[in-house]
Order: structure tokens, then C-alpha cells, then sequence
């Protein structure tokens, strides 16, 4: 069983910053790729950033620049920094990973169960 467990979340004013981190649990024998997904109200879910096991990012056009993700790999942990925050920020943020429980078992996709980022004045 694997658990992704988001903290870091709130209410924060434009311009503001939060730090978002995510630490993966359970039977873990590799991560792949780790990433942070973002849905607001009515809108579909959309990749924030995602970063490889090697620590290549990949980050989205709309966040480039203010956001910048990591991850460690000994701790099993990825992280969110957001700076410059904008209204249209707000949204519930997921961690996703890539997650193999064995060396010989497939990758499975694992998410966190959200945490709430509002940006407002």
C-alpha cells in the first residue's frame, strides 16, 4: 500500500508564496516521475509541474517563472515553491507519482488526496 500525504496549502494574498510539499509512504521500491496536478472550480485537472527521477523539470507555461518543483530522493518527497501567486492560482493542488512496489512490479499511478491553495486579497 502507498500513500501520497500533501501539506503546506491555505489562503495567501496575490503576490504571496506558499510551499507545497508531498512524501510518498508505504511500499516503495522506486519513484519515477513526481508531479503536482492542479483543478479549479469547473475546470479540468491540469499538470503544474513534474520532475524526473534525476530531477529534470518540466514546468507549465502559465507558472514558469514563479513556480519551481523538487524532490529528494532518499526522503521520497516532492515539493511546490510558488512565488508571485495570482488569483488564478487558486485551485485544490495533487501530488501524483509514478510508483513501483518491487523491481519487477509495473509503475502505478498514486495521488495525494489534494490540498487547498487560494489566492486572494
Amino acid at each position: 500500500q502507498v500513500q501520497l500525504v500533501e501539506s503546506g496549502g491555505g489562503l495567501v494574498q496575490p503576490g504571496g508564496s506558499l510551499r507545497l510539499s508531498c512524501a510518498a509512504s508505504g511500499s516503495i521500491f522506486s519513484i519515477n516521475i513526481m508531479a503536482w496536478y492542479r483543478q479549479a472550480p469547473g475546470k479540468q485537472r491540469e499538470l503544474v509541474a513534474a520532475i524526473t527521477r534525476s530531477s529534470v523539470p518540466n514546468v507549465a507555461d502559465s507558472v514558469k517563472g514563479r513556480f519551481t518543483i523538487s524532490r529528494d530522493n532518499a526522503k521520497n518527497t516532492v515539493a511546490l515553491q510558488m512565488n508571485s501567486l495570482k488569483p488564478e492560482d487558486t485551485a485544490v493542488y495533487y501530488c501524483n507519482a509514478q510508483i513501483s512496489a518491487t523491481p519487477i512490479s509495473r509503475l502505478v499511478d498514486y495521488w495525494g488526496q489534494g490540498t487547498q491553495v487560494t489566492v486572494s486579497s
